[in-house]
């Protein structure tokens, strides 16, 4: 896959003192949404019930986390008469506190997150009069709507029938563990809409006192309602057991991101790259080095922590690079270049953490063929151009090889960077 497939956004191309000292911003794939998301938007209903039955809204549909698509290269955009049968015509129509104060745990609602709108849309050809328009904000309106048989049977054979009939129109469920086929622009959308439906399946309870959530802010928070009248239907007062998360000035519970690094790490010579492969990489294939961040704890540190522990290298300076939202579940990869200040300090000891199965130096030229014929992500094949037995590398839509791309190129070590 070639660098054309990852983002442009506008920005990247601007002019400005920084870009011109530093260089262009580097886009990662599943970054550079092409979605204005208008999060203050998500607690206006008026503006919501307009936006989620507009006959310009689209929707990305994931049945199990699945995004259905009509090709690995493009996401299917339902329209609303797609996935009326799932969403009552009511739906935004009623204010958080009235949700709040009726909610009954009895009924399931699908998740439905409001994405943001995409602006562009006016741009490219779509009337004006097709598009929402909505104060100062025009555009094409995007949500997220899980498709999954959930609730009760009539709930469940309502989304197996949607699925199945859009099975019938060439439109099915992509099944694969890591989405990245999907154009940069698709790939963004996709990732914003699989973090937040896999967050909201993942908490629909309270992490304090167990009880039943309800989805807020157009499926972006989630809150424990004092109430439920399930209680009321058994004969039991409505009002639930007092919840810390109802005492704050904050009850609700939000979507998080685990921070995580990922590390090309240099030779003292700028000569050399240190990469890692675990157990489940094919023959010859390593990566970057990466880690979760702990709490209490810096980006810079944690790149030094992980190193050390996985390969037995002590690092000196640590650059922040770029970053990659990972939407599996919900990672922010922060990526940097590091270079090690002292030959001693290059040895490589694999025995504090087994996580890695190697770690090797390899030369800037082994890197650099490896990264003209040597790149596939995982599962698929080398370029035909591979020669077998030499090193093979993830592709461009990762980070990790965009890390490794800047490492090679002297980006931030060489004469460029001495001049500034």
């Amino acid at each position: 896959m070639s660098s054309d497939h990852l983002p442009t956004p506008a920005h990247v191309q601007a002019d400005s003192m920084l870009a011109r000292k530093f260089g262009k911003e580097t886009v990662n794939y599943f970054g550079g949404s092409p979605l204005n998301r208008l999060s203050f938007l998500r607690t206006d209903y008026p503006f919501l019930s307009a936006a989620v039955k507009h006959p310009s809204s689209r929707f990305i549909l994931l049945d199990n986390l699945s995004p259905l698509v009509k090709s690995p290269s493009a996401l299917f955009h339902a329209q609303h008469s797609d996935v009326q049968s799932l969403l009552p015509t009511s739906w935004f129509d009623l204010p958080e506190e009235d949700l709040i104060r009726d909610f009954d745990s009895r009924i399931t609602r699908p998740d439905l997150v409001f994405l943001g709108i995409d602006e562009s849309a006016a741009e490219s050809g779509a009337k004006d009069e097709d598009l929402l328009q909505w104060k100062i904000y025009k555009g094409r309106p995007y949500f997220a709507l899980d498709v999954s048989e959930k609730g009760n049977e009539e709930q469940k054979a309502t989304a197996r029938a949607l699925v199945e009939t859009l099975k019938q129109k060439g439109v099915t469920p992509y099944l694969s563990r890591i989405h990245m086929t999907l154009l940069p622009d698709e790939g963004a959308i996709y990732a914003q809409a699989r973090a937040y439906l896999d967050w909201n399946n993942r908490n629909k309870f309270c992490g304090t006192c167990g009880y039943p959530t309800l989805s807020v802010n157009a499926g972006t928070k989630r809150t424990c309602p004092p109430t439920d009248k399930a209680y009321a239907a058994e004969g039991k007062n409505p009002e639930k057991p007092p919840c810390s998360t109802r005492t704050t000035l904050s009850n609700l519970s939000f979507p998080r991101t685990d921070p995580t690094i990922i590390v090309a790490t240099l030779s003292v010579d700028g000569k050399r790259l240190l990469l890692g492969r675990s157990k489940r990489f094919p023959p010859h294939w390593y990566s970057t080095l990466a880690g979760f961040i702990e709490p209490g704890e810096s980006v810079e540190d944690a790149v030094r922590r992980e190193v050390w522990e996985e390969a037995g290298v002590t690092l000196s300076r640590v650059v922040i690079h770029s970053t990659q939202p990972w939407p599996y579940p919900a990672n922010l990869m922060i990526g940097a270049i590091a270079q090690v200040s002292d030959p001693a300090h290059e040895t490589i000891n694999l025995a504090h953490d087994p996580e890695l199965e190697d770690a090797k130096w390899f030369t800037i030229a082994e890197v650099e063929e490896a990264l003209r014929n040597g790149t596939s992500a995982l599962g698929e094949p080398a370029s035909k151009n591979y020669i077998e037995g030499n090193l093979r590398l993830p592709p461009p839509t990762a980070i990790a090889n965009q890390l490794i791309q800047a490492a090679v190129s002297k980006e931030y070590v060489g004469d460029k960077l001495a001049r500034m």
